[in-house]
């Protein structure tokens, strides 16, 4: 379809990561294996805490949020990045792109304001225990929950729109992994001066503002450490934020780094990086952080494979 010299496309090629085949089935075998450990990996955590009445707390209601988010985000992103990886031509459908572009988009918002919303669950918890059950009480807990999920999804339906409004002409192909925001706008043959602009309102909405949320909290929480006056003390608070610190400093810097300055965003191969980033290392890093760092979840993991064991051990004793 075309009016003048614009035309709108109904496909678009990913040039991926290597036209090489040997790299491109080298890189099929890494991503497969990591993708599996990082479905597997997110589906235990999440019914390791269905499971175990010692983890439904409001921090592990969170968590069972984050990793039904990293297994959906890293499900948008690489099951189709692997089959392009033994495809000559990888083409991706208008409308299988914007579905993409949307899932991802949405998923990504949703995980910074649901990191927000861990790190004041545990300013409660280290700066006022006391009233924690009062204060992060089931309700508080779904509302901040919901507010996470609609928020980042209105925020990529808006996304989603304004970028697929604009005519492409014949540009095609996408410099990139999958479609991602910065990667479409760049296609368009029409000014983009309002869709950086709602690129940049979205980084600080759903982007800055949850960062400076998690930067608070962690300048109160860090402040009341400080007054504890045991060492045991200062380290038992601390333990119970160093999982979630974590995958903070992981997840926010990147993000920031890549889309609160579009003009002056990281050259096409930095891109790809930070997109396999989010898709591949942080989803599969996430839940054995929380794992090794954490000795709630060490416990009930013991707990777990101890009745495994024993009830093995009963059935073949039978």
């Amino acid at each position: 379809m075309g009016t003048g010299n614009q035309t709108w496309v109904s496909s678009f090629i990913l040039l991926g990561l290597s036209s090489d085949w040997k790299t491109q089935v080298l890189l099929f075998v890494l991503f497969l294996a990591m993708y599996l450990v990082t479905v597997l990996g997110n589906i235990l955590i999440i019914i390791l805490i269905c499971l175990d009445s010692h983890l439904h707390t409001p921090m592990y209601f969170f968590l069972t949020n984050l990793s039904l988010v990293d297994v959906s985000y890293a499900t948008t992103i690489v099951p189709q990045l692997l089959v392009h990886f033994l495809e000559e031509e990888k083409l991706i459908p208008y409308l299988s792109c914007a579905t993409q572009l949307f899932f991802s988009l949405g998923l990504g918002g949703i995980e910074f304001v649901l990191l927000a919303t861990m790190a004041y669950d545990r300013y409660v918890a280290v700066c006022n225990p006391l009233r924690y059950s009062a204060i992060m009480h089931g309700g508080l807990c779904v509302r901040l929950v919901t507010a996470s999920w609609v928020g980042g999804s209105l925020n990529s339906l808006m996304q989603t729109a304004i970028t697929f409004q604009l005519p492409m002409c014949t540009n095609r192909v996408i410099d990139h992994i999958s479609c991602e925001l910065l990667a479409l706008v760049r296609l368009a043959c029409v000014d983009t001066s309002s869709n950086e602009v709602a690129i940049m309102a979205s980084s600080i909405v759903l982007l800055m503002t949850p960062f400076l949320l998690v930067l608070l909290s962690y300048i109160k929480i860090i402040s009341t450490i400080l007054k504890i006056q045991s060492t045991e003390g200062r380290k038992k608070a601390f333990q119970t934020c160093a999982s979630h610190l974590t995958v903070v400093a992981l997840c926010y810097g990147m993000a920031i780094f890549t889309y609160i300055q579009p003009h002056s965003s990281p050259n096409i191969l930095q891109e790809k990086m930070i997109s396999l980033f989010y898709a591949l290392l942080t989803p599969m890093l996430n839940p054995l952080i929380y794992s090794v760092r954490n000795k709630e979840v060490k416990g009930a993991w013991q707990k777990l494979l101890g009745q495994f064991y024993e009830l093995k051990s009963k059935l073949t004793s039978s």
